[in-house]
């Protein structure tokens, strides 16, 4: 094989997945309600979204003040079923709480 043959097939293989699209990512949002506890959003956001104590404390803290808070960044797939593993999970457990996704 020559160094020809190298340089053509592994432009084309770069040709190729240059061509295929990144998938799109959502955020998946948790919205502020006067009822549910704050522990309980920390360890929902600890348990859903694998986030240490302090980054969850500083979700839930957006939450509270601003309204609104991000928990992460997936693809359409994962920000989906994050969206109903949460909700339900709070339905569950009593609490009024809303996750919802939003395209990045």
């Amino acid at each position: 094989m020559s160094g020809q043959e190298t340089f053509n097939d592994t432009h084309s293989a770069t040709q190729s997945r240059s061509g295929t699209q990144e998938p799109s990512l959502y955020k998946v949002v948790l919205l502020n309600d006067d009822f549910t506890p704050m522990d309980f959003v920390v360890e929902l956001i600890m348990k859903f979204f694998r986030k240490s104590l302090e980054e969850s404390t500083r979700i839930m803290l957006n939450v509270h003040h601003e309204g609104r808070g991000v928990c992460g960044i997936y693809p359409r797939e994962i920000a989906e079923t994050k969206v109903l593993e949460v909700n339900s999970h709070a339905r569950r457990s009593g609490h009024p709480l809303k996750c919802l996704m939003e395209r990045d």
